[in-house]
């Protein structure tokens, strides 16, 4: 079963790839699905009904590259196996309590209660296993440790933990905002998309596939989203390829470091996702010029397969500063067991 994993969005063939799955497997007490936003009326983790579903109907467009998608797979999977309970488990889950300073946008008040206008946050999933993992690597219980919580992977966001609660996040109220990603561009302007509009009549719909999927490290490479092409490139000479590498690393450390200013002291830095884990030279360039937080550089470079084996590595030199740790990313481990919580497993 470990073998069957897609690395496509859901598409058209979701139900027959499905079908194909679930014929050559035993059948399952449970399926989790990740879903990444919940939208302003679920709060935790959920069994999905009719009631549910029409809900995640309704916040689709707010995270349209992830929603979407996942609700083809939900209506599959309730099709071929309708007596199983399905529990929905939201990325946004984990910022739920953010402080009101935090998710609250500095905008008339009609647009925060009538439209819901507000930050959501998200990775929420990956951040609540690099959060249990940390704490054990350091020794140290979750609801005592303050640290800074970076995925970096197609999406990239940070995120500041006090004492084991989310207090701040770059992601806002869609997954669009924050950090420079692999093809999404993260935060602009707000002026300058209103300048697109009204000098250039960029229509909606051309923004929306812009900022979603040409921008980013692809939009500035011209080439790639994919960081290990880049790192690749520069070497060979490639200007844009530095620009891009040089700009998305700026705009970790930005994140980053307004993360740490809802903190009262930094006990660790974790890198998560497919890039945190798998690019050394990113965590190198992020981290070197962190020195203002007390992180420093020359970060040891574990093997891959060692940290998927293991999950979880320093890679700080010791006494050097404050602790920076790798962790492999655990969302679907996350799922199954807020699956069996929701269910009582």
């Amino acid at each position: 079963m470990a073998d069957q994993h897609g690395s496509e969005p859901p598409g058209p063939a979701a139900a027959a790839e499905l079908r194909n799955f679930l014929s050559e497997v035993p059948t399952p007490a449970a399926v989790g699905h990740r879903i990444v936003h919940s939208g302003p009326h679920l709060t935790g983790h959920t069994l999905i009904d009719a009631r549910v579903r029409a809900l995640l109907a309704d916040v689709a467009d707010l995270a349209p590259l992830h929603v979407t998608p996942a609700l083809q797979v939900v209506d599959a999977a309730r099709v071929l196996l309708p007596d199983v309970p399905h529990v929905a488990c939201f990325d946004t889950v984990f910022h739920k309590d953010l402080p009101a300073q935090a998710h609250t946008y500095a905008v008339p008040e009609r647009w925060r209660t009538e439209y819901g206008l507000r930050r959501y946050g998200f990775h929420g999933l990956s951040y609540t296993w690099a959060l249990q993992r940390t704490a054990q690597a350091l020794g140290r219980p979750v609801d005592n440790l303050q640290v800074v919580l970076v995925h970096l992977g197609g999406g990239c966001s940070a995120c500041a933990v006090r004492n084991g609660r989310s207090v701040d996040t770059t992601m806002g109220l869609t997954p669009l905002e924050g950090l420079v990603m692999s093809r999404r561009s993260g935060s602009l302007d707000p002026g300058a998309l209103l300048w697109m509009q009204r000098q250039h009549g960029l229509s909606t719909e051309e923004l929306d596939d812009t900022l979603h999927r040409h921008s980013g490290l692809l939009g500035l490479s011209g080439t790639s989203g994919d960081t290990r092409d880049l790192v690749r490139t520069r070497a060979e000479g490639d200007a844009a390829a530095a620009l891009a590498l040089a700009t998305f690393t700026l705009s970790c450390r930005r994140g980053i470091a307004s993360m740490a200013a809802s903190l009262d002291r930094l006990d660790a830095l974790v890198f998560t996702g497919e890039i945190g884990e798998d690019q050394p030279e990113v965590r190198e360039e992020i981290c070197s010029a962190l020195t203002v937080l007390g992180v420093r550089g020359e970060l040891l470079v574990p093997e891959l397969e060692d940290l998927m084996r293991e999950g979880l590595r320093r890679v700080d030199q010791a006494g050097s500063g404050v602790p920076v740790l790798v962790v492999a990313t655990g969302e679907t481990q996350q799922i199954a067991a807020e699956t069996r919580r929701v269910l009582g497993m």
